[in-house]
């Protein structure tokens, strides 16, 4: 069975590209497994050039074909913030509450109606010798006033959506599949490897 280097140690992001992919004839391996410990670059301005830069580099080290992503949260109120810098917004060692909670601290004076937002993906897949495919996926929601639910992680638990009166962290696995920024992404993903997989 052809194999995948998802170039995460996320275990959370890693099961979700479990789900996401399921069905498809290929075993998803990690960078742990693959015994990778290096760090690709990430410090790019852009999802998708730092997406880009993690799966070429992963690629071109395991000889693998490779599945990278970049996310983050944009915030309106806050001019876009963290953007490309979510996962280190509070900080490099920061937990996910502790990221969650300096989010809160600096929107503690924005009513609801003007805390609109966005989760973005990009998915880039490479493979050595020069293949790339990139594929994007964005859900649109509101930065709840505090958060509720323990499905999910990351900012999930604070990441409101109006139309379901819940937070991401509050909804199924199958329905964040189906419409979170990932998710979306993953079914472009999909069907560029599906295209890549012997028929």
């Amino acid at each position: 069975m052809p194999r995948l280097l998802v170039a995460t140690t996320n275990r959370g992001k890693v099961a979700e590209y479990g789900s996401l992919l399921a069905g498809l004839d290929i075993e998803l391996i990690t960078l742990d497994q693959a015994d990778i410990s290096q760090e690709a670059r990430e410090d790019y301005n852009t999802f998708a050039e730092n997406a880009r830069s993690k799966a070429e580099f992963y690629a071109g080290l395991s000889g693998l074909l490779t599945l990278a992503d970049d996310s983050g949260l944009e915030v309106d109120a806050l001019g876009g913030e963290p953007g490309v810098r979510s996962s280190r917004y509070a900080g490099d060692n920061a937990s996910d509450s502790d990221r969650v909670n300096f989010l809160l601290d600096k929107l503690k004076a924005v009513p609801l109606e003007k805390r609109q937002a966005r989760f973005k993906c990009v998915i880039a897949i490479a493979a050595p010798g020069g293949y790339l495919k990139m594929a994007s996926g964005e859900c649109e929601g509101m930065i709840a006033l505090e958060p509720r639910g323990l499905n999910g992680f990351g900012y999930d638990p604070v990441f409101y959506l109006p139309q379901y009166g819940k937070t991401i962290a509050e909804i199924t696995t199958e329905l964040k599949n189906e419409i979170s920024h990932r998710g979306r992404a993953a079914v472009k993903a999909r069907a560029i490897l599906a295209d890549l997989l012997p028929k």
